[in-house]
């Protein structure tokens, strides 16, 4: 399965004929052989993903041990002395006439990913792979379960959920959120008395209404501001639990969560997540666990070897040297 990752395989029996083509360089790895088809067929159905999901924590857990500089990665904001972690998700398109089981819209189907991306380290934390018919704040309470005090994290308003929220300021974890259109609240201080550059209002409201104050009783943030986004500015509404950070920090903040947007196109336009080797669920989650699990992968040599190139530049250069013996560290 990393094999179909790192060479884009079409089919099992493109995995299955290269693998044994390159019998001798591939039995020098404990004596390994390349399965057949239908070998590779009935694990893909019936050995459970789950076990691709537990190698890829085992890993990242194997890898921090191993080298704590790693995983701890470089500060984005330097100002912020807080880890920084941004929730977010992807639909992964598959074919509706051969998978029913992911039907998403009348004539699609697809599945989603779930992710709690690190953005100082630019690593998994967290993950979720599930269907696409569920909205993502039902999963946000699980996303952010393992978030500690003084962490912050980050989302866009398909994981508002006051609830959510509420246990997110209660464990004492600072987030910073778009704020929906149609929010009803009322201003209980105005912190900004008049626009200062791309700052437009920076307000501390209170949720108006018998069940949004219910679920959220306590005073919430509202920052507004001009943001540039492909090209042009638009006004953003943000909403925060933390009532000392400057009104730009909270802006600056927000900006990060677009890291993620670039995490997802690097893993879906090098690794491969568009042609899939089963029509199962099972099958569909083993590759796209495998897909992670190879990101963290490329992530350690990039790590080790300094790189400076793109993820794309250092995902093609091993997959041309993958039945080379040579110093791949070093190469690089």
């Amino acid at each position: 399965m990393l094999y179909a990752q790192l060479t884009h395989a079409i089919s099992l029996n493109d995995v299955c004929d290269a693998l044994k083509l390159f019998s001798g360089p591939l039995s020098a790895i404990r004596g390994v052989v390349g399965p057949s088809a239908n070998a590779l067929s009935h694990a893909n159905q019936v050995r459970p993903a789950h076990m691709a999901e537990l190698l890829l924590w085992e890993l990242l857990a194997h890898l921090q041990q191993l080298c704590p500089a790693f995983t701890a990665g470089q500060r984005r904001l330097p100002r912020f002395r807080r880890r920084l972690q941004v929730v977010d998700s992807t639909v992964i398109t598959l074919v509706a006439n051969c998978m029913s089981w992911a039907k998403h819209r009348r004539r699609k189907a697809a599945t989603k990913l779930h992710l709690r991306l690190d953005l100082q380290s630019f690593l998994p934390r967290f993950a979720i792979v599930d269907l696409a018919l569920h909205h993502d704040n039902t999963r946000a309470p699980l996303m952010c379960a393992q978030h500690k005090e003084g962490e912050i994290a980050i989302f866009n308003k398909a994981y508002l959920a006051l609830a959510h929220l509420l246990t997110l300021t209660q464990r004492g974890v600072f987030w910073v959120t778009r704020a929906k259109d149609n929010l009803d609240y009322r201003v209980v201080q105005r912190r900004l008395r008049r626009p200062q550059g791309n700052l437009l209002r920076d307000d501390l409201i209170q949720l108006r209404g018998p069940k949004s104050q219910q679920l959220y009783p306590v005073p919430l943030r509202r920052v507004l501001a001009r943001i540039e986004r492909q090209g042009e500015w638009v006004e953003m509404a943000f909403l925060t639990n933390n009532l000392e950070w400057s009104p730009q920090n909270v802006a600056d903040l927000y900006r990060c969560r677009w890291d993620i947007e670039k995490f997802f196109r690097q893993i879906k336009q090098t690794l491969q997540l568009a042609d899939f080797l089963g029509n199962s669920a099972n099958a569909v989650h083993w590759q796209i666990w495998t897909a992670l699990l190879v990101y963290v992968l490329l992530r350690y040599l990039a790590f080790l070897s300094r790189w400076q190139q793109s993820f794309t530049r250092l995902w093609a250069i091993c997959r041309s040297t993958l039945w080379r013996k040579i110093d791949l560290v070093e190469l690089l």
